[in-house]
């Protein structure tokens, strides 16, 4: 018997898709979340968003697009509340998602789908009420980030492991962005592999293309023609790694001075988490280094004008101690840029190393200055990196991650069938 989803209860508890992404706890989970979204809709299923008010002021629904709603749920106060208070108001969320939808009817909705683990623990509450089957994609795992810290960064954790590992146990389907991270469901919370389903993330092609090229990119911002610009685009915060592309400029400049003249690290994004001082100790740190004057530090960029930067980049840098995916690596690429890359997670999928950027093993400043500088200095190189990125990057549809995401709900509700007929029989 084939069963086919039509409407879906998204939960973001600790985030809002109405955010600005990469400040505070908003990053790449948001955008995958709401292009998710938009493209299921797009294919005829009902996508209803439920994330935590923080103002008395918001209005109940928010509709985000066509078939797509974002739905205010209330618990604790508005203000206040850390992404680490929130396991204390899973009670309350629960309790005010069934008022939210008391008046919908009983199983209007096929699927819950649950991201990050403290909505995977509202999701298993109201799974356990409402026997509406439960589907959670973990976007990061604390066993897999306290693998890999950066230095001085808090691990995270026993609560958080504990709670995931619940969620694994109860979800009757997980989704995981890579092959790597499906592994890691199962050697690290002894997840079920018939329930672990591979579904890449996308990247918008129509928004990030090569467009008109860098030197139309750098005029329309203002960007000497013949600066060489490294760009960081994400959460300002220790995991990310930003401070290895700084320490790496510093290299850079001290092995071969005449760089400084040309040299321009950007990095774009605000504060986040454990890192909410971060900004500030990396600007002391370049001072220290004595690269202050070819550090820049930006507040984060619109989705609309986020291409440009891409665009204007010679390479965009990703540095990060462990990721799920990587979107920002898969952003540049389709721009046209060649992306430096930690080789780690799910950085390994989104660039393909000597063809659409670099894979650097670890995260010694030596070592990726000297990948940089080689990249800098081999402009014919970068030109055949460009091209591979962007051939790369057209794999990468979020039409495709819908389709696979709703093939993942079609599959749980037929197991679900099954088991009821062989129920009755």
């Amino acid at each position: 018997m084939t069963s086919r989803a039509q409407r879906v209860a998204t939960l973001m508890v600790h985030t809002s898709p109405l955010e600005q992404a990469g400040t505070g706890d908003a990053g790449g989970m948001n955008i995958y979340v709401v292009e998710n979204a938009i493209k299921m809709a797009q294919a005829g299923v009902e996508v209803d968003i439920f994330t935590r008010a923080t103002s008395p002021d918001l209005p109940k629904s928010v509709p985000l697009a066509d078939g797509v709603t974002v739905r205010h749920l209330e618990a604790g106060p508005f203000q206040g509340l850390s992404k680490e208070d929130l396991p204390t108001q899973i009670s309350a969320l629960t309790s005010s998602f069934m008022h939210e939808t008391a008046g919908f009817g009983p199983k209007y909705y096929d699927i819950i789908h649950s991201h990050y683990w403290i909505s995977g623990q509202l999701g298993w509450m109201i799974s356990e009420q409402t026997h509406i089957p439960l589907v959670h994609t973990m976007h990061t795992m604390a066993r897999v980030k306290n693998l890999a810290l950066a230095d001085g960064e808090k691990p995270e954790p026993a609560i958080r492991a504990i709670g995931e590992e619940q969620v694994v146990r109860n979800a009757k389907g997980l989704i995981a962005n890579t092959d790597a991270e499906a592994a890691s469901l199962v050697s690290l919370y002894d997840a079920c592999p018939d329930n672990v389903f591979v579904v890449t993330p996308g990247v918008d092609l129509q928004r990030f293309t090569p467009g008109s090229g860098r030197s139309a990119a750098r005029q329309k911002l203002n960007i000497a023609p013949d600066a060489m610009m490294l760009t960081f685009v994400g959460r300002i915060q220790p995991h990310k790694g930003p401070e290895v592309l700084i320490r790496a400029a510093a290299e850079m400049v001290h092995h071969s001075p005449h760089l400084r003249a040309k040299l321009a690290v950007v990095i774009i994004g605000g504060a986040s988490g454990n890192g909410s001082t971060e900004p500030e100790r990396l600007a002391a740190l370049a001072q220290f280094l004595g690269v202050q004057d070819i550090v820049h530090f930006m507040p984060p960029v619109a989705r609309d004008n986020l291409a440009d930067w891409y665009r204007a980049s010679d390479l965009v840098c990703v540095p990060s101690y462990s990721e799920s995916f990587g979107l920002v690596a898969l952003e540049a690429q389709a721009c046209g840029t060649p992306v430096v890359a930690t080789a780690v997670g799910g950085l390994r999928t989104a660039v393909s190393d000597g063809i659409s950027g670099s894979l650097v093993d670890g995260h010694d400043p030596k070592a990726w200055s000297a990948v940089i500088s080689r990249l800098l200095a081999e402009p014919h190189r970068r030109l055949l990196l460009s091209m591979g990125a962007v051939e790369h990057a057209s794999h990468f549809g979020w039409e495709a991650t819908a389709r696979r995401t709703l093939d993942v709900y079609d599959t749980v509700l037929s197991r679900g069938n099954e088991q009821s007929l062989s129920v009755v029989i």
